[in-house]
């Protein structure tokens, strides 16, 4: 394996979930050689690929198709947020979350629709007021670990 190559396996290791370009820059690599390297890592199986929510990551191979996703999304900083906030209070209406975060409802309900898609958070009608949701986290644990 190439130095090169080997640099850039050893840069996803330490970043699980890095984008692309943040890869070319932490390396100070060109992009074509970046891509070049990615790819062969890639079909080698020395990596995974994900296109989560618009966006490429690179993972170690270790990394179940949940964790992907899961990291992925912990790296987008409102979405970060957003998972800290209900770690730390338990479940919460979205309003609520938009209001204790200073967030456009409209972001939120973009960011809890990221977590729900990938089975990271949940909505449920409260008991007492079917009209009502909350949002809580799946995997409480699991999402810890991977922050």
């Amino acid at each position: 394996m190439s130095d090169t190559r080997s640099r850039v396996r050893d840069c996803i290791g330490r970043e699980p979930g890095i984008h692309f370009s943040d890869i070319s820059r932490e390396l100070d690599i060109a992009t074509g050689q970046t891509q070049y390297h990615l790819r062969k890592l890639v079909r080698a199986g020395k990596l995974q690929k994900e296109s989560i929510a618009g966006r490429t990551h690179y993972y170690p191979p270790t990394y179940s198709g949940w964790e992907r996703s899961a990291i992925a999304l912990l790296r987008r900083e409102t979405t970060r947020e957003v998972v800290l906030f209900l770690l730390r209070n338990g479940a919460a209406a979205p309003a609520d979350l938009a209001e204790q975060l200073d967030l456009a409802r409209s972001t939120v309900e973009w960011h809890l629709s990221r977590l729900v898609e990938h089975d990271i958070a949940r909505k449920e009608a409260m008991d007492d007021d079917p009209s009502r949701v909350v949002v809580s986290l799946c995997r409480e644990s699991e999402v810890y670990r991977l922050l």
